[in-house]
């Protein structure tokens, strides 16, 4: 039985010849072909003739040097490509400066690879390059480097953001646990944070408090000058599209950071659904001889944007007394979840048509209602007359 995967929309999908392929494949032609099972350490490299004949199938150790060697025989017209694991940087970084096709194989797509009954470094690499000659490929996006490496500072901000919050929720819960007082202060806030150690009895269940708030304080330090070189880096390199995701409700510095740097290109994506799709805000549908067998795929996309959209849904929500409206409208058909679910994926079209179109964000177009009107007062009476300043003329 063949499964047909469409996502999911909130308004009326396309017919089913209209649609267009899920994933994207690779189809260049080329003389070489080159797949490389990567490593951290060592690659398995395969080189194919365009008639499919192996040059080259050997283990090699994963460094710069060792690559341009291997493949100098093969330079005139070769594309290379690996899976999408954690050390394809630095060979999607040597591809572009020596002008080399890279393709970047999507990991989960990638069946031929995974679903095989027999696994090593040898048969995947043949694979790959077997795959690629094939243009077969399913194609993740290879995000380059310049923003990637600020990306990455993002990612790693929001990590430490996540321990400081599990930092201050283990004081809380130090607290509990030997029924002391209620602290009565936001500790989140440096300027409640002084003498809070006091309020724990003398011992070890204080230096255990003054631990947790030691390490608050650096963090506070850390994430402060990370966010700053964040943000200059980000006025540097797309001042225009962060003034215009800054325009949306709610949305403030980080969010709008996180939204630019995990999109990058917007012109990558085709629809504003392929990017909903890219940020988990629809669920795919599995129908097979016109019967619907329920969604999947709702782990495939990229994370961040998820929750960056899921936040600026709640906090558009409390920034804007029409959304709350329109909310209220959703949740008595679609429940409490699914009108938040609804917001998102709104949102995530907005912010598509904003970043693709160079526009600011319209609250009245997106909740879909009519601008109102502002009156014209009228004007006061003038002391000169017309026939006056006639006359004096």
């Amino acid at each position: 039985m063949a499964w047909s995967v469409t996502l999911g929309h909130c308004h009326k999908s396309r017919s089913p010849h209209k649609r267009r392929r899920p994933m994207r494949f690779y189809t260049e032609q080329h003389q070489f072909y080159c797949g490389i099972d990567l490593h951290a350490r060592r690659m398995y490299v395969c080189i194919l003739d365009r008639e499919g004949r192996v040059l080259h199938h050997r283990d090699h150790t994963a460094n710069r040097e060792e690559l341009l060697k291997v493949l100098k025989p093969y330079r005139a017209d070769v594309a290379i490509c690996v899976e999408c694991t954690f050390s394809w940087y630095w060979m999607a970084d040597v591809c572009a400066e020596e002008k080399i096709p890279f393709v970047l194989g999507h990991a989960l797509y990638m069946r031929a690879i995974h679903g095989g009954k027999a696994q090593d470094d040898r048969i995947d690499s043949e694979k790959i390059a077997r795959l690629l000659m094939g243009k077969l490929i399913p194609m993740a996006y290879a995000y380059p480097a310049g923003m990637r490496e600020v990306r990455g500072l993002l990612r790693r901000r929001m990590h430490l953001m996540r321990h400081r919050a599990e930092l201050l929720g283990h004081v809380q819960s130090t607290r509990l646990q030997y029924n002391l007082d209620p602290l009565g202060k936001n500790i989140g806030k440096k300027c409640h944070r002084r003498d809070m150690a006091e309020h724990f009895p003398e011992g070890d269940i204080r230096k255990l408090a003054e631990v947790d708030l030691a390490v608050i304080e650096d963090l506070d330090v850390v994430i402060k000058d990370l966010e700053g070189h964040i943000e200059r880096h980000a006025q540097q390199q797309d001042p225009m599209s962060l003034a215009i995701l800054r325009t949306i409700p709610g949305v403030g510095d980080i969010l709008a950071l996180v939204m630019l740097y995990e999109t990058h290109d917007i012109n990558r994506f085709e629809t504003a659904q392929r990017f909903c799709s890219y940020a988990r805000l629809v669920k795919c549908q599995m129908r097979s001889a016109g019967k619907l067998y329920g969604t999947n795929g709702a782990k495939i996309g990229n994370a961040y944007l998820k929750w960056a959209f899921s936040e600026a849904a709640l906090l558009f929500l409390r920034s804007t007394e029409l959304a709350k409206k329109y909310k209220e409208r959703l949740e008595r058909k679609h429940g409490k979840g699914g009108s938040l679910a609804i917001i998102a994926h709104r949102l995530g079209i907005a912010v598509y048509n904003m970043l693709k179109r160079r526009q600011v964000f319209d609250v009245y177009r997106f909740l879909g209602i009519s601008k109102p009107t502002v009156a014209t007062k009228p004007q006061a009476p003038s002391d000169v007359s017309s026939n006056d300043v006639a006359r004096s003329a």
